[in-house]
């Protein structure tokens, strides 16, 4: 019977990653760089979200964004209109950042003068969720046209995040959507996440948003 090799390639591959995450991680910390790591489906929101972020935050610190797309650059236009610091990085194809690809984008950005680094990672709730980016902090929007189910769905993007933004409840009333089951979902995979319903059209619940986020770059930058 002929003898053969078997290479765990995926495992490999995020033990890698997992590596240069960390390392990209302690290079922020020294340059006490805070860098957010925003991710949601397609349409959620996160691109206005970002928006009303840093009108609430841009007389308080300095914000880069790098935002990640497989091909456009729809979303750094919008972003480049705030006044922030904003790159576009094109992924080729894939569905997600890990960290070398997040390493790029940081040193295109430049830290220097950076107090708050956001990417704004590609669009979906699958991909993203398996690879650490070296972030300081992992964030989501779910939106309410999604549904409620989405923890159910996506279990793994719920337990690797450190806040949930529960997004557009300015429409709550057309769709069939249960807040308290979602929460409760979402808090049964992940006692630990923060969850703050807002509405990025309106602006109700960015300022408890705003506040999360400088108390967690505050953390950051002393701890």
């Amino acid at each position: 019977m002929s003898e053969f090799r078997v290479l765990e390639i995926k495992q490999s591959v995020f033990e890698d990653n997992d590596r240069d995450a960390e390392a990209l991680r302690q290079d922020l910390k020294r340059e006490k760089t805070f860098l957010l790591n925003l991710m949601s489906s397609p349409g959620a929101g996160k691109t206005t979200t970002l928006t009303r972020t840093i009108e609430s935050l841009k007389d308080e610190m300095k914000i880069g964004v790098m935002e990640a797309d497989i091909d456009s650059d729809v979303d750094a236009h919008t972003i480049s209109k705030t006044g922030a610091k904003v790159i576009q990085l094109h992924t080729g194809g894939m569905c997600h950042l890990d960290a070398d690809m997040t390493r790029q984008g940081i040193k295109g950005l430049g830290t220097e003068e950076i107090d708050l680094a956001i990417l704004e990672n590609v669009g979906n709730l699958v991909c993203p969720a398996e690879f650490d980016t070296g972030a300081s902090r992992n964030a989501m929007i779910l939106s309410v046209p999604e549904g409620d189910d989405k923890p159910l769905k996506y279990p793994l993007m719920f337990s690797i995040c450190d806040v949930l933004l529960i997004n557009k409840i300015d429409v709550l009333e057309y769709f069939d959507f249960d807040l308290e089951a979602c929460k409760e979902r979402a808090k049964k995979l992940n006692p630990n996440i923060k969850i703050i319903p807002v509405s990025a059209r309106t602006g109700e619940g960015i300022e408890e948003w705003a506040d999360w986020l400088r108390t967690e770059v505050k953390k950051w930058r002393n701890e």
